[in-house]
């Protein structure tokens, strides 16, 4: 064990829903020898399910329950849980499940408390079921909203992040037309904001930040739409430049993650969910991270989803996990 061991920040990883490849790709990372030489990882979750996926995927290993997270110990193939033993020992894999459902959001609540008590430095979120937490009563659009809800914050952005590009979202999880109607230009300089923030944070210290239209050609000239990007984009993007933030545009969207990609832009702006998600999963979900910026506790996520149709076939790859606990533990550490 590195003596610069006890240095390391101290990341919850929370276990996601017990049903779906959360418990998988949370095993599988953090027996990762990469993962123990950037973090101390500790699995808010449920012991035995860990285990079982452990048995799943052939891997040797002690999954180890500790009452708190300073109470982990970090040799190699050890798995430290806060075990909240809310999973039943018959829990089926890749079905819908009200009771993995709630299990879930006490985990998440578990992993909020403790960061906002800085007893971890982080939180590494494994993918939740939006219907079975809603089934269980939790009525969250996703991890994003709930963690703000957690976390007592008033609005919060979601990043996403890969190799090639990086975009964060002005609107999220809402319907198309809800999404443009919120928008509204200062939504959209606060978002550019924090996204701005966020780069610097995580040593670039000038981004460039490429922001896109709403409408095909990002309206081009008018001729697109109802003049939503003269009205609800430009005036924010006059007030960030004068500011000294160099974000551009509104720009086409269907040429702005090309040109993100290679390399003109550091951070895209999408107006809404399907903009930014869209490339970014072409682009990178093997190795994408989720981020939610603006929360007062670091949080990031793998970019994929409980994958019911593969849980518990030991099938679910590990890495966007991996790089979760990577980037959760650079930021931890730079702030």
């Amino acid at each position: 064990m590195s003596p610069d061991l006890p240095q390391l920040p101290l990341i919850a990883v929370t276990m996601g829903d017990g049903a779906g490849v959360g418990p998988e790709v949370v095993v599988a990372a953090l027996l990762d020898e990469a993962v123990l030489g950037r973090c101390r990882p500790v699995v808010i979750g449920d012991a035995a399910r860990l285990r079982e996926a452990a048995r799943i995927l052939n891997l040797e290993c002690e999954v180890a329950a500790v009452d708190h997270p300073r109470d982990a110990v970090f040799t190699p193939g050890r798995v430290n849980v806060v075990d909240l033993a809310l999973l039943p020992a018959d829990l089926p894999w890749g079905k819908l499940s009200e009771v993995a459902g709630d299990a879930a959001y006490e985990f998440v609540k578990r992993a909020a408390e403790l960061a906002l008590a800085e007893d971890v430095q982080g939180i590494c979120t494994a993918p939740l079921n939006k219907e079975a937490l809603h089934a269980a009563g939790h009525i969250y659009p996703g991890h994003t909203e709930l963690l703000a809800h957690l976390t007592g914050t008033e609005e919060v952005s979601m990043m996403l992040s890969t190799e090639k590009v990086k975009v964060i979202h002005v609107t999220t999880h809402i319907g198309l037309i809800d999404a443009v109607n919120r928008i509204e230009p200062g939504l959209v300089e606060r978002t550019v904001r924090r996204g701005h923030e966020a780069m610097v944070r995580a040593g670039t210290p000038n981004p460039v930040i490429g922001v896109c239209g709403i409408n095909p050609h990002a309206g081009e000239n008018g001729l697109f739409g109802y003049g939503e990007e003269a009205e609800k984009i430009e005036p924010a993007l006059e007030k960030l430049k004068a500011a000294g933030v160099d974000a551009r545009g509104p720009l086409p969207a269907d040429t702005a993650f090309f040109l993100a990609s290679r390399g003109d832009y550091d951070l895209i702006v999408a107006m809404y969910h399907d903009q930014g998600h869209g490339p970014v999963k072409v682009l990178g979900i093997e190795a994408g991270v989720n981020l939610t910026v603006g929360l007062p506790v670091i949080r990031t996520s793998v970019d994929h989803g409980t994958a019911f149709d593969i849980a518990g076939t030991g099938k679910a790859e590990a890495g966007s996990m991996v790089e979760a606990l990577r980037q959760a533990a650079e930021m931890a550490t730079a702030s």
